[in-house]
């Protein structure tokens, strides 16, 4: 590519500057060319044999309305246009034939039907490309709600109107204007690891720059939509100057503060902010997990549904208005569904009590509380973990310390028996209708974390084995089962069916506390043993079928302990 530039002072010389793209220039006096501007300057582009496409009428219009809609002065490309024009025969001679024709007597009788035919004509006119006058530009109070739906339809391609629109300037150190618009659905590919990474165009002055810079907004805000207008950067601005410049940094600051701003509007309405946290929910809780200076702010947002909620979704604000007298933490217990969270028996001596419970079921609930340690100066505390304390009259607190020690044989039985399986057996306070169930450490993976992690298609195995908590046994010491079970340890230790119904109820406790089977056929074959029983069948090859997992050379004959005897 060649550029020859003309230019031109008032008054003054005419000048011409010619370059080939090489590094180098010159700079010559232009009074001997024939065309003189008379102010202003002209710039030819003399285009290499292979870069032909950009002559093209189609390619020149692409490049002026992706970089230069909204430049302020008028861009006007010289493009051929063709029309159809319909003209009678006789048309075609009447510039020959206008003198015979005055001296014809035309007799209205005798008049025919005139035959008529399309003929292309070809003309060429300017034609200015740039009509749309940026709407950033103007002032948000002049501008109509159509306008704002036209403009954003007109940027994103998108066939439905923006949910909520933010239009705001910045002024002071730094001077740039943004419109920024909430969709009213998240796209299909929204968390695609190839997708771009934002939707907010860069302008500078008017001219667009990039429609991908990352550093305009945090990653988890890439549902965003809009325009941001600098008059600060430089137009000849690059990638790497990005990275590290400053303004940017200050940028993406204010437009995330103002992302904030926008969804508190938004959820002033109800029915608008269903619809937007049933879409863009998972962004918010992203947020939470990446964004630790806004972290408080986006917590705001959040809606979970509760034990006391029904169908309706509360914030965490909600939940602390509505805390009994006394309580002190933030309850909540993590599942793959809101019905098998309902029914978990890590809730029921807190739903016994009428204290609520928040019920978290997005898997991605699990980062949040990595991350979300508390709100409004209240601990957030995990049903199904460790550290779980209910406050206690001095009645209560006496009797609880009367059972731990009354049940404490027991629990050293039930550790004897599983092994390593767990790495405590307590008395817990946190059932009341189940006779045990099985607790996670405070700062390990909880169940719904562990069968999360499994589910990983590329997860890394070394992570499961420091990661995996140890399993804690809490037995509810008001339970019948557990009584009955205390009653038959006491007479005998080495009872066969002590130990059948202590693996039973450690199998049983893992699904109910949200663990899968290491080894369902053993325990269905446990569970067919009781069938049997329960029918009365005498099956004196029962011991042969099933596997027994607890070898005891000091066990009874099947004849003496009978499971039944328990039930």
């Amino acid at each position: 590519m060649c550029i020859r530039d003309s230019s031109r002072a008032p008054h003054g010389p005419q000048n011409k500057w010619e370059s080939t793209a090489g590094g180098t220039f010159s700079v010559t006096d232009d009074s001997d060319n024939p065309e003189q501007l008379t102010r202003g300057t002209k710039i030819i582009l003399h285009m290499k044999s292979d870069n032909t496409e950009f002559l093209e009428e189609k390619r020149i219009k692409d490049l002026i309305k992706k970089h230069s809609e909204f430049i302020g002065f008028p861009i006007e490309v010289y493009v051929e246009k063709t029309t159809e024009k319909e003209i009678s025969d006789d048309e075609e001679e009447a510039n020959k034939d206008k003198k015979e024709e005055e001296d014809v007597i035309k007799d209205e009788n005798d008049k025919k039907e005139k035959k008529k035919k399309k003929v292309k004509e070809v003309s060429h006119e300017f034609e200015q490309l740039n009509k749309n006058k940026p709407i950033w530009m103007r002032k948000p109070d002049q501008i109509t709600k159509e306008e704002y739906a036209n403009f954003y339809k007109s940027l994103t391609n998108d066939w439905e109107e923006h949910l909520a629109v933010k239009h705001f300037s910045v002024e002071g150190q730094l001077e740039f204007k943004a419109v920024l618009f909430v969709p009213k659905r998240a796209p299909f590919d929204l968390f695609e690891a190839k997708k771009k990474k934002n939707n907010i165009k860069l302008y500078v002055r008017r001219v667009f720059i990039m429609d991908d810079c990352d550093e305009l907004i945090p990653e988890y805000l890439s549902f965003i939509k809009g325009v941001v207008d600098s008059e600060d950067l430089p137009l000849n601005i690059s990638r790497e100057f990005l990275q590290q410049n400053k303004i940017l940094k200050v940028i993406k600051k204010n437009i995330t503060k103002k992302c904030m701003e926008l969804f508190t509007e938004i959820s002033e309405n109800a029915e608008d902010y269903k619809k937007f946290y049933e879409q863009f929910g998972k962004n918010l809780k992203l947020g939470i997990h990446e964004d630790s200076t806004n972290r408080a702010k986006i917590a705001e947002f959040l809606r979970y549904h509760t034990s006391k909620s029904g169908e309706d979704q509360t914030s965490l604000k909600d939940y602390v208005g509505r805390m009994k007298e006394g309580q002190k933490d933030i309850y909540f217990i993590t599942g793959e569904s809101r019905a098998a969270v309902a029914n978990s028996p890590f809730i029921e001596t807190l739903k016994a009590r009428g204290i609520e419970v928040i019920y978290m079921v997005d898997p991605i609930d699990e980062y949040v509380i990595q991350q979300l340690k508390e709100f409004d100066g209240k601990k957030l505390r995990n049903c199904s973990k460790e550290g779980f304390e209910l406050d206690q009259s001095e009645d209560e607190k006496k009797k609880f310390e009367e059972q731990k020690a009354s049940f404490e044989p027991l629990c050293k039985l039930i550790k004897e028996v599983l092994g390593d399986k767990v790495e405590k057996v307590v008395v817990g306070q946190r059932v009341s209708e189940s006779p045990c169930v099985l607790v996670t450490g405070e700062y390990g993976w909880s169940a719904n974390m562990e069968r999360i992690m499994k589910a990983q298609a590329l997860r890394d195995a070394s992570m499961s084995s420091y990661m995996i908590s140890k399993k804690t046994m809490e037995v509810n010491p008001n339970h019948p089962i557990v009584v009955e079970l205390k009653k038959k340890s006491d007479k005998d230790k080495s009872d066969k069916t002590v130990k059948d119904l202590i693996w039973l109820l450690f199998d049983s406790s893992l699904l109910t506390s949200g663990f899968s089977l290491d080894d369902p056929t053993t325990f269905a074959g446990r569970i067919h043993r009781m069938i049997k029983l329960g029918l009365s069948i005498d099956d004196d090859k029962m011991e042969e079928e099933i596997p027994n997992l607890v070898k005891d050379e000091g066990a009874q004959p099947t004849g003496q302990s009978k499971m039944e005897e328990v039930d």
